[in-house]
């Protein structure tokens, strides 16, 4: 069977999944599938211009001290970007500029280091190439595909899709037509994958 990660680069509870997804799927017949979007449309079409972790203050405290307590249980590192959320668009891009690269999934893995591990703005195009160097590739033509016709239409097409299918949030792993919200759903949603259910 096939999940759908379903993400947006700004969103926290997104980095925790995709540090762990690899390790919660080993061993299982079970393909990732990591499908970048962005949720400022969703947002807006709610009537919020910014994350609701900024609209509702008591939500975004609690998501904070969330996220130092679930990145200590990982072992991951945390620092809270500034801005937040950080403009995930070109790292969007450039994910779905590499995505039939072997090394996709570690350059996504990247990113979210970049921002939720170590505060750098991922809108710059410095912290992306890094990334890049990363994977042992040449950035420069990586970079250039970020501003190309056929991959924003690809982007805008994939967060569409994203809408179509009732994503409201990140992250969200999609099996068949099932739908599982959250970072604390994706060990459920690796089980109902590997057992065949759609």
């Amino acid at each position: 069977m096939t999940l759908d990660f379903w993400f947006d680069f700004a969103s926290t509870y997104s980095y925790l999944s995709a540090m762990r997804i690899d390790d919660v799927a080993s061993g299982k017949d079970v393909e990732i599938r990591w499908r970048p979007f962005l949720l400022g449309p969703i947002f807006k079409a709610q009537g919020w211009d910014t994350s609701p972790f900024n609209v509702y203050e008591a939500k975004g405290h609690h998501m904070w001290r969330d996220m130092e307590r679930l990145c200590g249980d990982q072992g991951l590192p945390f620092e809270r970007p500034d801005p937040f959320p950080q403009t995930s668009l070109s790292a969007a891009r450039l994910a779905l500029a590499v995505r039939d690269e072997p090394w996709y999934p570690d350059f996504c893995r990247g990113v979210f280091r970049a921002e939720f591990g170590a505060g750098e703005t991922i809108s710059d195009r410095d912290t992306l190439e890094a990334v890049l160097s990363d994977q042992g590739v040449d950035a420069a033509p990586l970079l250039a595909r970020i501003d190309d016709r056929v991959i924003k239409e690809r982007l805008r097409a994939e967060t569409d899709e994203a809408i179509r299918r009732g994503i409201f949030g990140a992250p969200t792993f999609v099996v068949g037509d099932e739908l599982f919200w959250g970072n604390d759903r994706l060990d459920q949603a690796i089980g109902w994958a590997e057992a065949g259910k759609a």
